[in-house]
């Protein structure tokens, strides 16, 4: 997606994703998430992300990004991986203090971790580098409701003129010399600020509806079509189908 959506650098041009069907990288971000929801064997979820590893730097997706987004998914982790342990029932392995570790906490702990981890690394280097209004076709395409694609279209594209039209009305307000306190003046002042934002969104809306009536909308949005599933498409399928398979069977025959 793009940075301003998603906050994201996209992929290197010429990558392997580029010529990959945007159902492709949806679907296949899908089934990756879905494994890795399903296996309950820690090494195997450890050869997932280490496979997923691997293939960042084929599909030239940067590392030091996916890095970088990986920190803030942990440290989100970090209080839930810590209290676990010593918060679920089992055989103690350690104790701290007055507190005990016990190996199946820590087992529910490993497994959350791999897991986040699993899903975050598909969701980055599959699905964030698409721009906004191809992955709202793909979804389209794919048979998601018509209204929450075009909820999806609507806010890629009026989120950030919003934004806008709120930075012109607080600049305005600083040239008048406001400071934002805790005083009855500066309370009602935002409140002002609020609805001057409701308002002129609400006008914006309008005119968008009345130009898109001139423009003989019907209730869709023409989605478009100019590019189809390919031979790379069918062998990134099976391939990743076949490898994600094998791993479902090992984790079950363990």
């Amino acid at each position: 997606m793009s940075a301003g959506f998603a906050g994201w650098a996209a992929p290197r041009d010429g990558s392997v994703l580029d010529r990959l069907d945007a159902r492709t990288r949806l679907l296949a971000a899908v089934a990756i998430v879905t494994t890795g929801l399903g296996l309950r064997d820690l090494r195997l979820l450890g050869l997932l992300i280490v496979g997923l590893a691997i293939a960042a730097p084929v599909a030239r997706v940067r590392l030091g990004e996916i890095g970088r987004r990986l920190i803030h998914v942990e440290g989100f982790l970090l209080v839930l991986v810590v209290i676990l342990p010593f918060s679920t029932a089992g055989e103690p392995v350690f104790r701290l203090g007055p507190w005990s570790a016990s190996e199946a906490g820590l087992m529910r702990a490993g497994l959350v971790l791999a897991r986040v981890n699993v899903a975050a690394l598909a969701m980055l280097i599959l699905v964030a580098g698409l721009e906004p209004v191809r992955f709202g076709h793909a979804l389209g395409r794919l048979g998601m409701p018509r209204r929450l694609v075009h909820l999806l279209l609507f806010a890629v594209r009026y989120v950030e003129l919003l934004r806008a039209e709120a930075a012109r009305l607080h600049d305005a307000m600083r040239a008048r010399a406001f400071r934002a306190t805790t005083s009855r003046r500066s309370l009602r002042t935002l409140g002002h600020f609020v609805g001057q934002m409701l308002v002129r969104s609400l006008e914006r809306a309008e005119r968008v509806d009345e130009a898109m009536r001139c423009r003989g909308f019907s209730g869709r949005f023409a989605l478009v079509r100019t590019e189809g599933f390919g031979r790379i498409d069918a062998g990134v399928g099976l391939g990743l189908g076949g490898l994600l398979l094998i791993l479902v069977l090992a984790d079950r025959l363990t």
